[in-house]
């Protein structure tokens, strides 16, 4: 595999494993921002993922290994190419005497021209799907470059004792000038990109409660809990290992405490009793419970629905949610008899939550059959 065709295997595999990372926000990003999600626009999300990551690879690895003193001594560069146009000397010199074939390819013209297009993708996708005008997206190409030209030079900051590729003040002129041509075709390549500014004008605009949403909304729910109990639990490590005390390699009661009973309270048992009763996730998706006038309380909206009682919302919250939560929790007690029944239990929970959207009227799901509740979108 060559160095013109590994990084673009790195980009696309690197790129996609990223974007799957950060999935999840980006589909509560475009909820919360459209009010809705958008195929095409997490396309480009995909696209500006692999682009990233293919960036890095092209400009920034592979990293020096072994020996650094030594391989510095071998390999590394003394100082930056700071002349401007330099490049247009080294190709007049390394294709002298070439026919014009032979001077398209030559490494000197090969790499001039890649440097320019690298940066392409660069002014597409900042002009176009970012929404930003035509002078700031070439100024971010500039502003990218040179970033990447100074770690470079300094060995990213000092990690490398040398500069382990050139810097040169050319790639920082060709890799603008891609951006440029990026941002000047951009409207045309990407006409087919949703602007995110059109869809943010629908984002008031009430929508069907579909099975994803619940689905989506448990799942946020569910990421949720294990995202706050790691923070949690990680912080408290990092605590110890600042004042000096040793940290503990099983999970005691500290770590159950933070990593388990701490998130879910937060998240699946408070919620109920806040607003409309709706999950975290369920917010994020732009959905809440609601009842009829005769089981509701407060005023009663344009659907002839309002939100229940304080008692409603925390049978519909603590019914499927709260009680996954409870089987987390009594899972995470020491050895015993408690563990080995809440864990099943906790996944059958789940399971006939996430079914019971399927088969149940307005996909109100067991929590709402069981409380009497609608789920509907929040904007109506």
């Amino acid at each position: 595999m060559s160095r013109w065709t590994w990084p673009a295997y790195v980009g696309v595999i690197g790129g996609v494993v990223v974007f799957v990372m950060f999935l999840l926000p980006v589909v509560v990003w475009q909820y919360r921002r459209y009010g809705r999600l958008s195929g095409l626009r997490l396309l480009g999300s995909a696209a500006v993922a692999v682009y990233g990551v293919a960036l890095v690879a092209y400009t920034l690895l592979p990293l020096p290994s072994g020996d650094l003193a030594q391989w510095c001594t071998q390999h590394g560069f003394s100082g930056p190419q700071l002349n401007p146009f330099q490049f247009v000397e080294d190709i007049r010199r390394d294709t002298a005497g070439l026919s014009a074939a032979a001077t398209l390819r030559s490494p000197a013209v090969l790499q001039t021209v890649f440097n320019v297009v690298l940066f392409v993708p660069w002014g597409v996708l900042v002009r176009r799907f970012f929404g930003w005008r035509l002078p700031l997206t070439v100024a971010s190409a500039f502003a990218a470059s040179l970033l990447i030209e100074t770690t470079q030079g300094t060995g990213i900051f000092g990690l490398i004792p040398c500069s382990y590729r050139l810097a040169d003040v050319d790639d920082l002129l060709t890799n603008t000038l891609g951006g440029l041509v990026g941002a000047l075709i951009a409207p045309v390549v990407l006409r087919w990109m949703p602007r995110s500014t059109d869809l943010a004008a629908q984002r008031g605009v009430p929508r069907r409660v579909t099975v994803w949403r619940r689905w989506l909304g448990m799942l946020l729910d569910a990421a949720l809990v294990s995202a706050v109990g790691f923070v949690l639990v990680l912080s408290y490590r990092v605590v110890l290992v600042a004042v000096g005390r040793e940290v503990p390699l099983g999970q005691g009661p500290v770590e159950v405490l933070l990593g388990t009973v701490v998130p879910v309270v937060l998240v699946l048992f408070v919620p109920p009793f806040l607003g409309s009763g709706a999950s975290w996730g369920q917010r994020a998706m732009w959905l809440e419970p609601r009842w009829a006038p005769d089981t509701a309380e407060g005023p009663i909206g344009p659907d002839g629905l309002g939100r229940g009682t304080t008692a409603r919302r925390a049978v519909r919250g603590l019914s499927t949610g709260g009680l996954w939560g409870l089987c987390l929790i009594l899972a995470d007690l020491p050895a015993g008899l408690l563990p080995d029944v809440a864990a099943p239990l906790g996944g059958l929970v789940a399971f006939v939550a996430v079914v019971s959207v399927l088969f149940t009227r307005d996909r109100r799901g067991l929590s709402g059959v069981v409380s009497g509740a609608r789920v509907v979108d929040a904007r109506s």
